[in-house]
Protein backbone atom coordinates (compact mmCIF):
# COMPACT_ATOMS: atom_id res chain seq x y z
CA UNK A 1 0.00 0.00 0.00
CA UNK A 2 1.38 3.36 -0.69
CA UNK A 3 0.82 6.27 0.99
CA UNK A 4 -0.36 10.29 -0.19
CA UNK A 5 3.28 11.30 0.33
CA UNK A 6 4.42 8.40 -1.92
CA UNK A 7 2.00 9.68 -4.26
CA UNK A 8 2.75 12.80 -4.35
CA UNK A 9 6.31 12.95 -4.69
CA UNK A 10 5.90 10.40 -7.75
CA UNK A 11 3.63 12.74 -9.35
CA UNK A 12 5.64 15.76 -8.46
CA UNK A 13 8.38 13.87 -9.97
CA UNK A 14 6.84 13.43 -13.31
CA UNK A 15 5.90 16.94 -13.14
CA UNK A 16 8.90 18.17 -12.97
CA UNK A 17 10.39 15.91 -15.81
CA UNK A 18 7.58 17.57 -17.83
CA UNK A 19 8.59 21.18 -16.90
CA UNK A 20 12.35 20.15 -18.51
CA UNK A 21 11.07 20.70 -22.26
CA UNK A 22 13.71 22.70 -24.03
CA UNK A 23 13.16 26.24 -24.23
CA UNK A 24 14.28 27.55 -27.88
CA UNK A 25 10.86 26.30 -29.12
CA UNK A 26 8.83 28.85 -26.43
CA UNK A 27 11.49 31.46 -26.69
CA UNK A 28 10.73 31.03 -30.71
CA UNK A 29 7.27 31.20 -29.72
CA UNK A 30 7.26 34.42 -27.98
CA UNK A 31 9.88 36.02 -30.38
CA UNK A 32 7.09 35.34 -32.71
CA UNK A 33 4.02 36.69 -31.03
CA UNK A 34 5.80 39.99 -30.25
CA UNK A 35 6.65 40.42 -33.90
CA UNK A 36 3.38 39.77 -34.98
CA UNK A 37 2.40 42.50 -32.45
CA UNK A 38 4.86 44.77 -33.50
CA UNK A 39 3.60 44.99 -37.45
CA UNK A 40 -0.11 44.93 -36.37
CA UNK A 41 0.81 47.74 -34.16
CA UNK A 42 2.70 49.58 -36.98
CA UNK A 43 0.01 48.81 -39.98
CA UNK A 44 -2.53 50.55 -37.68
CA UNK A 45 -0.42 54.01 -36.89
CA UNK A 46 -0.42 54.03 -40.68
CA UNK A 47 -4.26 54.34 -41.41
CA UNK A 48 -4.98 56.24 -38.22
CA UNK A 49 -7.10 59.22 -39.14
CA UNK A 50 -5.00 62.22 -38.44
CA UNK A 51 -6.46 64.98 -40.19
CA UNK A 52 -9.83 66.17 -39.07
CA UNK A 53 -12.43 67.27 -41.25
CA UNK A 54 -12.29 71.10 -40.48
CA UNK A 55 -8.43 70.72 -41.49
CA UNK A 56 -9.36 68.51 -44.79
CA UNK A 57 -12.02 71.66 -46.07
CA UNK A 58 -9.28 74.44 -45.30
CA UNK A 59 -7.22 72.24 -47.30
CA UNK A 60 -9.41 71.71 -50.15
CA UNK A 61 -10.47 75.17 -50.36
CA UNK A 62 -6.86 75.78 -51.08
CA UNK A 63 -6.94 73.78 -53.81
CA UNK A 64 -9.85 75.40 -55.75
CA UNK A 65 -9.63 79.26 -57.48
CA UNK A 66 -13.36 79.81 -56.51
CA UNK A 67 -15.36 80.65 -53.47
CA UNK A 68 -17.71 77.27 -52.95
CA UNK A 69 -21.53 77.86 -52.05
CA UNK A 70 -21.69 73.95 -51.10
CA UNK A 71 -18.97 71.32 -49.72
CA UNK A 72 -19.49 68.08 -48.83
CA UNK A 73 -17.04 66.11 -47.29
CA UNK A 74 -16.85 62.08 -46.47
CA UNK A 75 -14.36 59.48 -45.15
CA UNK A 76 -13.45 56.65 -46.90
CA UNK A 77 -10.66 53.55 -46.60
CA UNK A 78 -9.26 52.62 -49.68
CA UNK A 79 -7.20 50.16 -51.32
CA UNK A 80 -5.96 46.81 -49.88
CA UNK A 81 -4.47 48.10 -47.06
CA UNK A 82 -7.99 50.67 -46.26
CA UNK A 83 -5.56 53.54 -46.18
CA UNK A 84 -8.20 56.63 -45.50
CA UNK A 85 -8.89 59.28 -47.61
CA UNK A 86 -10.87 62.72 -46.80
CA UNK A 87 -13.34 63.27 -50.19
CA UNK A 88 -14.38 66.65 -50.16
CA UNK A 89 -16.58 67.96 -53.43
CA UNK A 90 -16.45 71.75 -53.58
CA UNK A 91 -19.32 73.21 -55.56
CA UNK A 92 -21.14 76.20 -56.86
CA UNK A 93 -25.13 75.39 -57.95
CA UNK A 94 -26.20 76.66 -61.41
CA UNK A 95 -29.81 77.93 -61.16
CA UNK A 96 -32.90 76.15 -59.41
CA UNK A 97 -32.41 73.22 -61.26
CA UNK A 98 -30.93 70.30 -58.79
CA UNK A 99 -27.64 68.46 -59.59
CA UNK A 100 -26.34 71.21 -62.17
CA UNK A 101 -23.03 73.35 -60.54
CA UNK A 102 -21.36 76.29 -62.65
CA UNK A 103 -18.29 75.08 -60.64
CA UNK A 104 -17.21 71.70 -59.48
CA UNK A 105 -14.35 70.13 -57.39
CA UNK A 106 -13.39 66.96 -55.85
CA UNK A 107 -10.11 66.55 -53.86
CA UNK A 108 -8.99 63.52 -52.61
CA UNK A 109 -7.08 64.10 -49.40
CA UNK A 110 -4.52 61.99 -47.46
CA UNK A 111 -6.51 61.58 -43.88
CA UNK A 112 -3.17 60.39 -42.15
CA UNK A 113 -0.66 62.94 -43.73
CA UNK A 114 -2.60 65.36 -45.21
CA UNK A 115 -1.48 64.98 -48.36
CA UNK A 116 -3.69 66.55 -51.45
CA UNK A 117 -3.66 62.99 -53.44
CA UNK A 118 -6.09 63.82 -56.25
CA UNK A 119 -7.88 67.46 -57.42
CA UNK A 120 -10.83 67.06 -60.21
CA UNK A 121 -12.58 70.25 -61.47
CA UNK A 122 -14.85 70.87 -63.29
CA UNK A 123 -15.66 74.43 -65.21
CA UNK A 124 -19.32 74.40 -67.35
CA UNK A 125 -19.24 78.36 -68.93
CA UNK A 126 -21.31 79.60 -71.61
CA UNK A 127 -20.30 80.61 -74.68
CA UNK A 128 -22.21 81.43 -77.25
CA UNK A 129 -25.26 80.17 -76.46
CA UNK A 130 -23.80 76.45 -75.83
CA UNK A 131 -22.50 74.90 -72.58
CA UNK A 132 -19.10 73.67 -72.65
CA UNK A 133 -16.95 72.23 -70.54
CA UNK A 134 -13.34 73.17 -69.80
CA UNK A 135 -11.58 70.38 -67.74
Amino acid sequence: MTSLADAGSRLGSRAGKGDRRPTWPRFGVVVAVLLLAFFVARSCQDSQIRITKEQAIAAAEQEVEFTPENTQIRLLRQGLDRQPFWFVSLSIPKGKRENTFSRLALIRIDANTGQIAEVREQDVRKENGKEQRQP
